[in-house]
């Protein structure tokens, strides 16, 4: 009779007692041979178990020479009795990788029948076994190396069996765990092969791909320094903190294309590349790299995920197909390559269908036709836009739920979800432009738990590495839903997650790249947990996108699924209505609760027509409907936004009922500032002064507090000073006192004329104090950007840049003083308010400030100062605007004072003009006066310096290609200045240090000056950093901000090792070249002028001043050329200046339409035009050769003025939205020509900015 034995440890389920048995009992010895056979010969070896020979040795030493071996069948067993340094008793395994195998005949074999082979290895390699065996070895090995083991004598060592079933529970147990340590050395081999990594930034920021992956790609970075791996980046944008030297070992701030990233491999020949942190724009340039076998053939490869997965998740065919294979639903579609077939479909399915290009991003070229005029637009739209030229075609599920989920999978299969985020409104409005919630407020559990499986189904199913997100659309009505999207990489909302969990999706995902497991990566914000953790979220957050409407006022507010927004903010709290109310706030865009857009004078019959329209004001239109009473469930039946929304959105109003009806008493405060009303609202609202309000908070205590964003809802631990506030609830912020502290205030969301180069400001800013030992607090509210990032500054505050909000931080915090100079205008306003609250602004002082933008005070400063500005008047109303016009004669510029990216700014040539412009400034609520110039055409010069209050330090002189006139932002800028005498450059200098010591200026200053001839004057003043702060330090390797910190703390430019003056020229030519998104903005006028336009930039950056601006037209775009025919149309004043430029295009090769008046200056000339017509005459006109999708370039300067209706607004319009490159400026054009004429891309040279000295 067997022995019986019970285990201590069992599996679940299992009880029996183990059966103790002779190993001849139950199995047969296998000799079976087969001359014949063409199995593959295998051999034992204690590692890994059965090989092929062949692995091991060049020839064949089993059974070739001998002729003898044994043929062994898959599931039978071998025990090679050969002793190992692993195994001094020899090793047993079954066959299980091959159906059959030739085995070196000294090997015993045999079969186990109703006995699982894989534990029966086990049990027999294990210790008991080992034991047994020593015993037996009495004479200790032979000479070849095998122990004296007969078959017999292997058949009596005793082996424990339980029944079949637990065996194969245990067989599988450690299959699994055998794999993972097999993963997990494939896996560490890989990570000891990385030893150089290329990342591929995003390129210059646009609508669609802003600063989340600038953010991404930084913190991605960081994390592979960590590691040792030397990282080298390619991107083409100056503005950010990711093309910083400090970021990465060899930074190419070079154009994102093929051929740029070819050189670039050749020359630093690194082993990988990381791709999936750039955005569209890294995964596009990775697949086409891929796609051409450049990467095979120079040994680099794909990390963070493959090439295969991209294809599976991008290409629409390819994921329509794997969505099907997995059982994942997808909206009715096809994929279609040309215009026809589109419209067949559709005719089939019926309209409405959304149409979505392959590889493009922010939904670019894509759209919702409601019929076939418009179907025919978009989709020859999208075809054009995408990489391969396909578009899918799909069922419209417009009015469904959008929900999104942001998930996390490493390399053996571990999946997380990081979190869920649902759109306030339904599918047809793409994610970027809608409010986003997190976590989704609507959902019951089983919904949550069905998207959930479904998320990682898919992120397992695409074997993506990595962070993903998945995009659903859910029937509210029922439990059906279809999977719109999936991103397999870092996008848009994985910046939101990681902001709303303080989950750092970037950090994690490049340790995957590198081959390390969610359980083996430490979270870094709790420093206890791992990533392998889920978020969970004991408040709520809300996105509220930053639409640029302010800037194109004619361009057409409704929102679908292109995306519109430049940049987004985002609020914390603990309910929904008051995180609403924060991020509407925050958005600095004249708005602070649901009445600030007034919808009061339209009818109930005329609100429920508008409640169709689907805008940037919707959910106050909402607010209006709700107030006169419309029922929620006729809103949801219009909007299809859930009742649950509409609900929160009626308490806000019923508190806006309430303050104007009852008294102020200590409940209804409380509740007020529950839902976070501020106090000047309340104050309006109840018909009191904001101080009586404020006294009444002090009086019945009521104080914000401010919570911690811990990732694990308080379950552990948090280590991270990331916090927001609440009104009511326990205070987490603990004020510390130990040594000297400093407040930076951000600057907020990212939008036209405030971008990433603030952000840039404020992050070096925050790293410079933090060196000279102080404790650093960053307010800000963009979840984009890097300031924002966990790690950055000792404590984060996650709150609306307003005076009330930033004094509840300050009573906590008491700081000993702020920063107001790098947050650009957000910062600059808030300087009155921090100065009542008694908190020093360190640096130029607020009175100083002023006195750069107030009109007299600065008229006074430059008398004194002996430097000439153009002649001007303030004024306050349209007559005067008039009055002053003419006596200065036209043409003028007005523009408002106090503001940022020209807003508002305008050329006038007529009264007519000035009227029209004052209107416009006047839109939005002026406390301060408008400025009249006289308009001079001369070359723009700009100059960044740091002050020290005696000596000024200027890093470079940067002249502006395009004439005064077009915004600084918005033209092209070189460094070192090329076309100014040395006289003016000494004048330039000496104005400079004027200024500076006038304004009495401590920290950065930017001034922007036109030459004319040998005159030199003055246009802008600004004491605070600039837009090209970051592009200048780049470039000259000074690093400004650091610099400017340390002045600000008392330092002087001596002292920190540095001559003052203009410094010595670099050894290269830098071209910052601006970037525009006109193309996802319908409506706007892309005409260049005083008013800021672009929404990102580039650089080109070369030794020579050709190779450099040809580079940085390649930057942003402009690839050229391709068909080689080009459209002229100009002012008459233009007509003598364009001749010399289209003969260059001509000796290109340029085929040149023109229109009538232009066509014949040219011909008189010798320019050989081809005479076309305009757009109101008959066919062939300008609009179908624009249309025809033929032509590379449309030259067409605008006549100053007001007029859109004109030719040229057509024009330009129509070029941009069929991918024409338009240029409204002869300088640009010009600019261009010559970069054309002198350049190959094959051979251009690449310079690693890390290696400019900083002189």
């Amino acid at each position: 009779m067997a022995k019986q034995n019970k285990p201590a440890i069992r599996f679940k389920g299992f009880t029996d007692a183990w059966e103790q048995r002779k190993l001849g009992e139950v199995v047969k010895e296998v000799t079976r041979n087969d001359p014949t056979s063409e199995a593959p010969i295998m051999m034992i070896t204690a590692n890994n178990g059965f090989i092929e020979q062949s692995e091991r040795y060049a020839f064949d030493n089993a059974g070739e020479s001998l002729k003898k071996y044994i043929l062994l069948q898959k599931g039978e067993l071998a025990y090679n009795h050969g002793a190992s340094k692993l195994r001094p008793f020899g090793s047993c395994f079954a066959l299980t990788t091959a159906e059959s195998a030739r085995i070196p005949f000294v090997y015993h074999c045999f079969s186990a029948e109703n006995k699982n082979a894989e534990f029966l290895s086990i049990e027999l390699n294990g210790s008991e076994v080992e034991s047994q065996l020593r015993k037996i070895v009495s004479s200790g090995a032979r000479m070849d190396g095998l122990l004296n083991i007969s078959f017999d004598e292997y058949s009596t060592v005793t082996v424990l069996l339980p029944d079949i079933k637990e065996q194969e529970h245990i067989a599988d147990f450690f299959r699994n765990l055998d794999h993972l340590i097999t993963l997990h050395q494939r896996e560490l081999e890989k990570l000891q092969n990385i030893k150089k990594v290329l990342v591929i930034g995003s390129g210059p920021i646009i609508i669609g791909q802003a600063a989340e992956f600038d953010y991404a790609g930084t913190q991605a970075c960081r994390s592979l320094k960590e590691e040792g791996i030397e990282v080298v980046l390619v991107n083409s944008n100056p503005a950010t903190i990711m093309t910083d030297k400090d970021i990465a070992d060899r930074v190419y701030i070079e154009p994102l294309t093929v051929e740029v990233v070819e050189q670039l491999i050749q020359k630093e020949k690194p082993d990988s590349v990381l791709p999936t942190l750039g955005g569209q724009a890294g995964l596009n340039l990775a697949m086409e790299l891929e796609e051409k076998g450049f990467l095979k053939e120079n040994n680099v490869r794909l990390i963070g995920t493959t090439a295969q997965t991209i294809k599976k998740a991008e290409d629409r065919q390819e994921f329509k197909d794997t969505m099907e294979k997995i059982g994942e639903p997808v909206a009715a579609s096809l994929v279609v390559h040309d215009v026809q077939a589109g419209i067949d479909f559709t005719n089939k399915i019926g309209y409405p269908v959304v149409l979505r290009p392959a590889y493009t991003l922010g939904g670019s070229g894509g759209g919702i036709a409601y019929n076939e005029e418009e179907l025919i637009e978009i989709l020859s739209n999208g075809l054009r836009l995408s990489r391969v030229g396909e578009v899918l075609v799909e069922r419209c599920i417009a009015g469904w739920k959008e929900i999104e989920y942001e998930v996390m999978r490493d390399s053996v299969g571990n999946c997380i979800t990081v979190c869920n985020m649902e759109n306030i409104d339904p599918v047809g409005v793409h994610t970027g432009d809608s409010i986003v919630v997190a976590p989704s407020q609507t959902l019951g559990d089983k919904e949550y738990q069905m998207l959930r499986t479904s998320a990682l189904n898919i992120i397992t199913e695409l074997g993506i590495t990595g962070g993903c997100n998945v995009q659903y659309a859910l029937n509210p009505d029922s439990f059906e839903y279809c999977v719109i999207e999936v991103n397999p990489r870092v996008s848009r909302s994985s910046a939101l997650a990681s902001k709303a969990t303080g989950y750092p999706i970037a950090k994690v995902a490049a340790k995957i790249a590198l081959g390390y497991t969610l359980d083996e990566i430490p979270n870094a914000i709790t420093g206890k947990t791992y990533a392998s953790f889920e978020p969970m979220l004991d408040y709520c957050v809300v996105k509220i996108p930053r639409l640029p409407f302010d800037k194109f006022i004619s361009a057409k507010r409704t929102l679908t699924t292109q995306m519109k927004a430049t940049g987004e903010v985002m609020s914390i709290c603990n309910n929904f209505e008051g995180a609403l109310m924060k991020a509407i706030r925050s958005l600095e865009q004249h708005v602070d609760s649901l009445m600030s857009y007034d919808f009061s004078h339209l009818s109930k019959d005329e609100l429920i027509e508008e409640l169709h329209i689907v805008d940037d004001m919707r959910i106050w239109r909402i607010a209006e409907a709700i107030r006169q009473g419309i029922s929620y469930d006729e809103i949801h039946e219009i909007t299809k936004i859930d009742v649950w929304f509409i609900d929160k959105l009626a308490i806000l109003v019923e508190m806006e009922q309430a303050l104007q009806a009852k008294e102020l008493d200590e409940d209804l405060l409380r509740e007020a500032k529950r839902l976070e009303f501020p106090d000047y609202l309340v104050a309006k609202l109840a018909g009191k002064t904001e101080e009586e309000v404020k006294a009444l908070r002090k009086q019945y205590d009521i104080t914000a507090a401010y919570k911690m964003v811990d990732t694990c809802a308080a379950e552990f631990a948090a280590t991270t000073p990331y916090y927001y506030s609440v009104y009511g609830g326990e205070n987490e912020a603990v004020e510390t006192n130990d040594r000297k502290k400093v407040l930076v205030l951000g600057s907020g969301p990212i939008r036209i004329g405030q971008g990433i180069e603030f952000d840039f400001c404020s992050v070096h800013c925050t790293w410079a104090f933090k060196k000279e030992g102080y404790e650093t607090i960053i307010i800000n509210n963009n979840p984009e950007t890097v300031s924002t990032d966990f790690d950055i500054a000792d404590k984060l505050y996650f709150e609306p840049l307003t005076p009330e909000d930033v004094e509840n931080i300050v009573n906590i915090e008491h700081p000993d003083g702020a920063v107001v100079q790098f947050g650009g205008q957000t910062a600059i306003k808030l300087t009155e308010a921090l100065l009542k609250m008694g908190v020093p602004i360190l640096g130029t002082s607020a009175e100083n400030v002023d006195a750069a933008e107030d009109r007299e005070l600065f008229d006074e400063i430059l008398e004194q100062c002996e430097i000439p500005r153009p002649k001007g008047h303030t004024v306050f109303t349209a007559e005067e605007a008039k009055k002053a016009a003419n006596e200065l004669g036209y043409p003028v510029l007005v523009r408002p004072s106090y503001v940022l990216g020209g807003q508002g700014m305008q050329i006038a040539i007529s009264d007519e003009d000035v009227d029209e412009f004052i209107g416009i400034i006047n839109r939005i609520a002026q406390e301060h006066p408008i400025l009249v110039d006289k308009y001079l055409q001369g070359k723009e010069i700009e100059v960044d310096a740091v002050c020290d209050g005696t000596d000024i330090l200027i890093p470079g002189i940067m002249e502006h290609i395009e004439r005064a006139g077009v915004h600084s932002g918005d033209s092209i800028s070189v460094y070192p200045a090329q076309s100014i005498s040395q006289h003016a450059k000494d004048t330039i200098v000496e104005y400079t240090k004027r200024l500076a010591r006038s304004l009495h200026v401590i920290g950065m200053i930017n001034i922007q000056f036109i030459v004319c001839g040998e005159d030199v004057y003055v246009i802008e003043v600004n004491p605070r950093s600039s837009r090209t702060v970051p592009y200048i330090s780049k470039v000259t390797g000074i690093p400004i901000v650091p610099l400017a910190t340390k002045v600000i703390l008392g330092h002087t430019i001596r002292e920190l090792g540095y001559e003052p003056g203009l410094q010595r020229e670099a050894d290269y030519i830098a071209i910052k070249m601006p970037v525009f998104s006109f193309e996802k903005i319908r409506g706007a006028d892309i005409a260049l002028g005083p008013e800021m336009k672009s929404t990102g930039e580039c650089l080109g950056i070369a030794k020579t001043f050709n190779e450099a601006l040809y580079k940085a037209f390649l930057g942003a775009g402009i690839n050229l050329p391709k068909y080689k025919n080009m459209i002229i149309t100009v002012k008459d004043e233009d007509k003598e200046d364009i001749v010399p430029i289209a003969q260059r295009f001509q000796a290109l090769g340029y085929k040149i339409y023109a229109t009538r008046n232009t066509a014949k200056a040219l011909n008189e000339n010798g320019v050989n035009a081809i005479r076309t017509n305009k757009i109101e005459q008959p066919s062939p006109n300008l609009m179908d050769l624009i249309l025809g999708h033929k032509i590379d370039l449309v030259i067409d300067t605008p006549s100053q003025g007001v007029e859109h209706s004109k030719d040229g607004f057509v024009i330009r319009r129509n070029a941009i939205e069929t991918g024409v490159n338009v240029l409204t400026s002869l300088d640009t054009a010009t600019a261009l020509v010559t970069s054309l004429e002198n350049t190959d891309v094959k051979k251009l040279t690449l310079i690693d900015i890390a290696t400019i000295d900083k002189r």
